[in-house]
């Protein structure tokens, strides 16, 4: 384990070692203590008649060890921490790396809770192994070695006899990590599962209020709580009983050195002065051993979560390589793609039990450069599914998709950005001006080019009436905007950025009656000469694609023209002749309706 952190402590693992032995140091001046109060007491005790100029310079002593050893422990301790906090950001930046080349995808499954988590829970728990862990309780430890093995060669009879406390504080401390071990995979699961509740209560706040579901909502939020709540109890009830007979029995080290040393003295096995030594010394290790054990209930916890980094870590990366895109143009194409969602439950032994269910089984087509296709289906047939992993959420279980020939597990994640503009249903708007947030589209667009690029996507109606126009906020998360406003920010984006194929995800969803027009001139300006790959409910919008494909149960079921599906398609009937039907609904408000 302290290999795998000096990885990441990289130029800073010496000085995990200096503040280790600066924390050696401050060990040693709270012995010195005891080896004076030895010096003192003996004469006593023999009794040798001594002065104020012998006493004096040992009390003096005395004191200077306790000055030092404060101040080398706060030397210590500032070292160690220094040295944490770099290591800690080298982590951050190892995991933030490892994270660009994962799917996005599998971020998101994750859930916002849990990644959060990895990033500032989990990873800030290692501050006590780095900081503490590591220099204080390597020094409380070691120096008691060496004064045991001091006592040794002072008198083995009585440095056994003070050893007797640590095998059955040993036992205990074995048997605490034993059962807290058993408890450790369910207590962060439960952590994983309530954070996760958490930010989900909140995201769905609204939700929740307007349909009057706070019991339903409050009733899984309470039980995560609780459950959290009844795993941590459990893990300390099992811990801690063992974790009190180790820190009063540790500390005892002269619990018959006291009583038999002094019988052997009296027999001649032994002297007094040995006695007097041994005893000073077994009191002074007592606290700095009580210190390096309790140390060690964290190191469970510890084991648990750099495991969790280290599988994060060893998941499988994106498929993707660092050439640059040499496709032949822009035909996009879909080669017996097979993909499911990976699922994670707890098993009995409370270990995640990983599953995969399929949402695309076996799809394949081609959307040629320049034309239109439209995937179409009923909710839950896989559309969206197949947008994502054209722009690489996603790696297929099975089959490969390809632009202009080259497939694009072949190119960097950058190379294919750059080939595709993709306008989902929901965009997100970072909390900075309009400008920047349409500028994201691309970063070394001037300002004169921002603007032109909000024009086309008309957005000029809703910005002339904003206080500061396009230099408004937009609020976290975009709250400052309506829906459909967002998403012609989207549009905008994407327009700025000016790819050559553009995947279109329910980008008209929001967009009411009256603006539902100028949501089509900004997408027929975006779409000019572009391959384009477009989700859509709304079957009127998509009546003259080139090519339409329908989706069913995660299974391409038919291609062609509108025409020819309604002819040959029954899938593709049902779906148009649903979009009749709900032409012709009304609402009755007529007394004689009810």
């Amino acid at each position: 384990m302290f290999k795998k952190v000096f990885e990441y402590a990289g130029p800073h693992k010496k000085e995990m070692y200096r503040a280790t032995f600066v924390m050696l140091l401050s060990v040693l001046m709270g012995i010195l203590p005891f080896v004076s109060a030895y010096e003192i007491i003996t004469p006593l005790v023999m009794g040798e008649s001594i002065e104020g100029t012998y006493i004096l310079p040992r009390v003096c002593g005395v004191l200077a060890c306790l000055v030092l050893q404060a101040v080398l422990y706060g030397v210590g301790l500032n070292i160690s921490h220094r040295a944490a906090y770099n290591t800690l950001l080298r982590l951050r930046i190892a995991l933030q790396k490892r994270f660009e080349r994962m799917p996005l995808g599998f971020i998101q499954d994750k859930g916002t809770g849990t990644v959060k988590k990895l990033f500032v829970d989990d990873v800030d728990s290692l501050e006590v192994l780095l900081a503490h862990s590591l220099p204080e309780g390597i020094a409380n430890l070691m120096i008691p070695l060496a004064i045991y093995m001091a006592m040794f060669f002072v008198d083995w009879k009585l440095a056994l006899m003070s050893l007797v406390s640590i095998p059955f504080s040993f036992i205990a401390m074995m048997i605490m990590y034993s059962v807290g071990m058993k408890k450790m995979g369910p207590y962060y699961m439960a952590g994983q599962r309530m954070n996760n509740t958490i930010i989900e209560y909140i995201n769905g706040m609204e939700v929740v209020k307007v349909f009057n579901k706070d019991a339903e909502s409050y009733e899984r939020f309470q039980k995560d709580v609780r459950d959290y709540r009844d795993y941590t109890l459990a893990w300390y009830k099992a811990a801690w009983p063992w974790m009190a007979i180790y820190s009063s029995l540790l500390p005892c080290t002269i619990i018959l050195t006291l009583p038999l040393g002094a019988w052997c003295v009296l027999c001649g096995w032994s002297s007094l002065p040995d006695l007097i030594l041994v005893l000073c010394l077994s009191l002074s290790i007592g606290m700095p051993l009580l210190k390096s054990m309790g140390f060690l209930p964290t190191m469970p916890q510890l084991n648990c979560k750099i495991s969790a980094l280290e599988q994060v870590l060893d998941s499988a990366p994106l498929q993707q390589t660092e050439d640059d895109f040499v496709g032949g143009d822009h035909t996009i194409s879909y080669r017996n793609v097979t993909f499911g969602y990976s699922q994670s439950k707890p098993g009995l032994d409370g270990q995640p039990i990983e599953t995969v269910n399929n949402v695309i089984n076996n799809v394949s087509f081609i959307a040629k450069a320049g034309q239109k296709v439209a995937l179409v289906g009923e909710s839950g047939s896989g559309k969206s599914t197949l947008a994502k992993l054209l722009i690489h959420y996603y790696d297929p279980q099975q089959g490969s998709i390809s632009i202009g020939g080259q497939k694009i597990s072949e190119m960097s994640l950058e190379a294919l950005n750059n080939q595709i503009s993709y306008v989902a249903q929901d965009q997100y708007l970072f909390n900075a001006s309009l400008l920047e947030n349409i500028r994201m589209g691309r970063l070394d667009a001037t300002d004169e080019e921002v603007m032109e690029a909000a024009r086309k996507a008309q957005c000029s109606e809703f910005l002339e009436k904003l206080p500061n126009g396009i230099h408004s906020m937009a609020g976290d998360a975009g709250k400052m905007l309506s829906g459909g406003q967002r998403q012609r920010i989207a549009l905008a984006r994407a327009i700025l950025k000016n790819a050559p194929i553009v995947v279109l995800d329910e980008a008209t969803a929001y967009a009411d009656p009256e603006n539902e027009e100028k949501m089509e001139e900004a997408i027929a300006e975006l779409v000019k000469g572009k391959t384009l790959l477009v989700i859509a409910h709304k079957l009127p919008a998509i009546m003259n694609a080139d090519q339409i494909c329908v989706m069913a149960q995660g299974s391409l079921v038919a291609t062609g023209t509108h025409e020819e599906l309604l002819k040959s398609c029954k899938e593709y009937q049902k779906l148009w002749h649903a979009v009749l039907d709900s032409e012709e609904w009304k609402i009755n408000t007529s007394k004689e309706g009810r």
